[in-house]
Order: structure tokens, then sequence, then C-alpha cells
């Protein structure tokens, strides 16, 4: 019996050891405060309304530049700073237009937007026959002689039966980043490719295209086309393969200008020298107000020290709050962040970034080494009552990638992600399309993982 009774003993003393009491009610008031007092969902109503989409090197991503360094200056960090950066500057100018023509006098309009970086089309537009494919295998196998001089169709879906949809995203991207210095090769003089939603919808899905190493004068015309729009396209040329397809565009790209990233820090009160980041990209496309992509991500890292000091929580390691630009279309923040990053020798302990949306959020990904993973998964317990404790290895976020050492961890905000693609790059990604209560679990979550790295640190 008194065997007994000091095995019992020492497993209480055990368990409040691993998983101390008060972690558990630190992260219960970083719950009642983020449902309660967060400032996110106000701060994304004024930079998705009043600023609106904020393409690199446009003058709404200059003015949330200005408006976010105020905020942070409000919020009362330390410091408050700009980082200059050069960002490429592309206009998509006036609306595009598009139809299918299936005989002289019967025409349908259809809905399509250009890619990221595309050229624009003669001022009347190109029309030529199509030629559906669905990999880019289909343009070796047909050849020059069925490709020269037609549009050039990608109509392969994001694939359905995957339940994380950012792996259907990456499965079926390569159409939209390549398709147009793929398809120039056999003599194409335009693309359209399948908006990667899996929603049947009217909207295009814009987003970066690339033409490689292809001269100025070999560049096509490329564009996305809805999901709707392309299911119309493809029965309607099961039934008259020479229909023709129209489509203008008057996009133009300029030399590249001077942007900021925006950084904000508080010095940790025990060890100032090591940093934890937490940021979102500030940038998003023209063609939304980029609420979700990625307006949610800024908004929740901003709101993390207000939430801190709500709750009189004084952290160890310095909070830095970093909000990059040009995520979409070069990731030029990221890369000028990690260079002076790397002259100064900063010591960055643990990354995360918010880049999948304000769904409710259902746990984090990271990049770390085992025994850092390990000492992750024992708080996934602190997380359940909350249902976010979906805590996998293995990635984080495009702008953190470069800052990982093999010691450190960088870790991703995982929402629910289905949902996310009827959104991402589209005219409908505003801010009506974010649930206030979603957006602040998401906060809650970040803010509750930081917490736990700053008091615990890592191995």
């Amino acid at each position: 019996m008194i065997m007994k009774r000091g095995f019992f003993v020492c497993l209480i003393l055990f368990s409040l050891l691993a998983f101390p009491q008060n972690d558990k009610e630190t992260i219960k008031k970083i719950f009642d405060t983020c449902m309660t007092e967060s400032n996110s969902y106000q701060m994304l109503d004024y930079l998705s309304n009043e600023i609106g989409g904020r393409l690199s090197g446009s003058l709404s991503a200059e003015r949330a530049v200005e408006w976010s360094y105020s905020e942070l200056q409000k919020i009362g960090f330390d410091k408050v700073w700009l980082q200059e950066v050069m960002v490429p500057k592309w206009v998509r100018g006036p609306k595009e237009f598009a139809l299918i023509e299936t005989e002289p006098g019967v025409t349908f309009d259809v809905d399509v937007c250009a890619l990221g970086g595309s050229v624009a089309t003669p001022s009347v537009g190109i029309k030529s026959n199509v030629i559906e494919v669905s990999a880019f295998e289909d343009l070796k196998k047909l050849g020059k002689k069925n490709i020269d001089g037609k549009i050039v169709f990608f109509n392969r879906p994001m694939q359905a039966n995957l339940i994380n949809t950012f792996l259907s995203y990456g499965e079926a991207v390569d159409q939209r980043l390549n398709g147009a210095q793929e398809a120039v090769k056999y003599g194409a003089i335009g693309v359209i490719v399948r908006s990667l939603n899996l929603r049947l919808d009217d909207f295009p899905h814009t987003g970066v295209m690339s033409y490689g190493s292809l001269t100025q004068s070999k560049k096509i015309p490329a564009a996305a086309i809805s999901t709707n729009s392309a299911e119309k396209l493809s029965r309607l040329l099961k039934l008259n393969p020479d229909l023709k397809f129209l489509l203008r565009q008057q996009c133009r790209t300029f030399e590249d200008v001077i942007s900021n990233n925006v950084i904000a820090e508080i010095k940790g009160s025990e060890f100032p020298n090591e940093i934890i980041l937490v940021g979102g990209h500030l940038d998003s496309w023209d063609i939304g107000d980029g609420a979700h992509d990625d307006g949610a991500g800024v908004v929740q890292s901003m709101d993390i020290i207000n939430i801190f000091r709500k709750i009189n929580y004084v952290p160890k390691r310095t909070i830095r709050v970093v909000l990059f630009m040009n995520e979409e279309n070069g990731l030029r923040g990221a890369k000028k962040y990690f260079e002076i990053s790397k002259q100064k020798n900063l010591n960055h302990v643990f990354a995360l970034e918010s880049d999948a949306g304000g769904f409710s959020p259902r746990g984090f990904s990271f990049t770390c080494n085992d025994s850092n993973f390990s000492k992750i998964q024992s708080w996934i317990k602190l997380f359940e009552p909350y249902l976010i404790h979906s805590f996998e290895k293995g990635g984080s976020g495009a702008d953190i990638s470069l800052l990982a050492t093999g010691k450190n961890v960088l870790a991703g905000l995982r929402p629910d992600s289905q949902r996310y693609f009827s959104y991402h790059h589209a005219a409908n990604d505003k801010f009506d399309a974010i649930n206030k209560r979603e957006l602040e679990l998401g906060t809650f979550a970040m803010a509750s993982i930081i917490y736990l790295f700053d008091k615990y640190g890592i191995n």
C-alpha cells in the first residue's frame, strides 16, 4: 500500500512538472482576452476596406506600409522601423475580356484575369483555336504541328481527393507558374489556365507566373479562367474542336520600385538576444482586398503584444513582428530580411508565420529537429480543449523559410483549409469573407504557442 501511495504521489508530481497548471491558466487568459478584447478584426476592417488590394509597387501597398507602421507605434513596441526593399511593379490595367466563338456570330463571354507578371495582348486581343491539355507531357505528345499558332488551355483541376487542400494546390500550380514558358516552346500564342479553386464558380484566380529565361519578344500572354468558364470551354471543345477563343488584356511591367518591410519589437526581459519572430505578408493581389491572403496573418501578428499586455505577461525573449513585402510575386521582402539578419548574426530561436487564411485554426506545422518536436508534442494537451491540436512536422511559411538553421524552430499556423482556395487570389477575397470569431481564434492560437516558446525556449 505504501509503495502504491508513493507511486501515485510521484505520478502526480511528474504531471505537475511536465504540464504546469499555470500554463493552462495563462492560455485560458489568452483565450478569454482574444475572444473579448482582440483588435484583430477592427484592424483588418481598416486594412481591407480603407486600403484594399496591396500589390507590390502599388500606391495601396505603400499606404499599407504607412498604416501598419503607425499602428505598431500606437501599440507601444520598444522600436518600430522600416526595412527598405526593391520590389517589382506590375500593373493589371483595364479589366480583361474574353469570349468563346463557336461559329461566326455565336459567342459566349467567359470570366478571366491576367496572371501576375504576364505580358499584354495586342490592343485588339488575340483570337485563335484552342488546344486543351492537362499536363506538360501532353504538349510533348501533341508537338508543334498541333499547337503552333493556337492558345493552350491548361485544364487540370486541383485534386479533390486530398484532405489537405494545400497539397492539391501544390499538385496543380505548375500549370500557372510555368505554363506559358512550356507552351511557347511549341509555338503557342497564349495560355489560359484553369483557376486553382476546388469550387465551381465565376471567379478567376490570379497568381504569379514565370517566363523563365525567355526574351521579351518570345513572351506570350497568360490568363486564368474561372472554374465554371473552364468547364464550359471544355464541353464546347468536345462539341466543336475548331471553336475560337478571344483574349484581351492590357497589363504592363515597370521598373522595380522602393518599398519596405515593416518591423517592430519588444525587448526580452531575460534573453533579449533570442528573437521570436511572428509575421505575415503585407502585400496582396490586386483583384480583391487580400483579407484572407494575407490581411488575416498581418493583423493577427500585430495584435499579439496587445494581448500579452492585457494579461500582464512580460516576454522573456525579444518578440519581433515582421510584415513582409512582396511575398506574392517575388519574396523580395523575405530575402532582404534574411540578408540583414545574416549580416547582424541575429539569433531567431522561433519564427511563426500566418499565411493560410483567417479560418478556424486546427494547429501548426513545424520545421525543427526531433528533440524540439518532442517538446512541442508535450504541449498538445494544452490546445486540445480549443480543438487546435493538430501538430505536424514539416513546413512553416514562405517568408520565414530562409531563417531555418537546423537548430531553431519554424512554424506555420494551420487553419482549416477546405474553403481557403475558394478565395485565394480572387476578387471575392474580401473582408466580408472573414468570420470575426475564427480570425480571433487564430490570434489566440498564435499568442499561445509564442507564450510557450517564450517561456521554455528551444532545446
